[in-house]
């Protein structure tokens, strides 16, 4: 049986750095696409790593034309809030422009489904909020655009929209922030150092779903294999948590006391940080991925777990 041939946007990231290794274990024949070259090791041995500035339309049409794939997963963009706030303009050409070059290099060299990584931050235009920050306007347009392009010209566009996904390796998300300040705080008590500041929860009763990033990689696959064309799916574990029960069960691993600001007593005493409310899980116009069958296999505790001992071994942006 002929292996599949995947392009990876977004290859060196946290979810992108997970899917390379996922798929390439699976058998997939994998080009990881990537802004600046990793470091020797970085990829499994078979993977072909491709140097590509997805913001340069003609570059992108270069590489998908040596890569020729028969699937994509586009995972590359930026998701920092207070960034896009500071230059949303590389917030639209990273999310929006990017993703339209890759659509029509793909659409001039006709490949395999294609499976665009949407965001829970989206928002819904023409409501009277409008959008909350910049982040969430480009990823707004991304899925549009990418939805617009499978109907006007008949690619095999698919959208996932993945919750907060935490794990081992290099993520800049709240879980990962909360280990490393835990594994400095180890430090600093076993070397008899002041402890860090503390860590300030801005409110412990902002509900959040969680969700293992390798379980997310899994409900991508099954997308691809199996997704409708046209259609969004939701990802997440169904279940919502706390910040401040999250922040517990992580700390339950701490071998040293770890400072820490829980915020106001009460809910509703501290503001949500600006775009970090999540939207209605209830979305009637986006499918669930466990409806193709996928589940979570990943337990909440083992991920905590793992993204502590991540910390702990000093691998500094590797998985491996």
């Amino acid at each position: 049986m002929k292996a599949r041939r995947l392009l990876i946007t977004g290859a060196a990231g946290f979810t992108g750095a997970h899917a390379v290794r996922y798929f390439h274990a699976a058998g997939a024949e994998v080009t990881a696409v990537v802004r600046r070259p990793a470091a020797a090791g970085f990829w499994p041995e078979g993977v072909k790593q491709q140097v590509c500035d997805l913001s340069d339309r003609r570059a992108v049409a270069a590489m998908v034309a040596e890569a020729g794939p028969d699937e994509v997963l586009h995972l590359a963009g930026r998701n920092s809030v207070p960034e896009s706030w500071r230059d949303p303009l590389l917030y639209m050409e990273t999310n929006v422009m990017a993703t339209l070059y890759l659509l029509e290099a793909l659409r001039a060299r006709p490949a395999g489904r294609i499976l665009v990584a949407g965001s829970r931050l989206k928002y819904r235009p023409g409501t009277a909020a409008g959008p909350p920050h910049p982040y969430s306007l480009s990823k707004t347009l991304e899925e549009l655009v990418s939805l617009a392009w499978g109907t006007l010209f008949k690619q095999p566009v698919l959208l996932a929209e993945p919750c907060n996904l935490i794990g081992p390796g290099p993520s800049t998300g709240f879980c990962t922030l909360l280990a490393q300040h835990t594994v400095r705080s180890e430090a600093a008590a076993a070397s008899g150092a002041e402890a860090p500041p503390a860590f300030r929860l801005s409110s412990r009763h902002a509900l959040r779903d969680f969700l293992d990033v390798r379980d997310a990689v899994r409900a991508y696959d099954y997308i691809l294999l199996s997704g409708t064309e046209g259609t969004v799916y939701r990802i997440d574990s169904g279940t919502q948590r706390t910040l401040g029960d999250i922040s517990a069960k992580l700390l339950v691993h701490a071998k040293a006391p770890v400072p820490m600001d829980w915020g106001p007593d009460a809910p509703g005493q501290a503001p949500e940080p600006s775009g970090a409310a999540q939207p209605d899980a209830a979305d009637e116009a986006v499918e669930n991925a466990a409806a193709l069958g996928w589940k979570p296999e990943i337990s909440l505790e083992r991920s905590l777990q793992e993204i502590v001992d991540y910390c702990r071994s000093g691998r500094e942006g590797r998985l491996s």
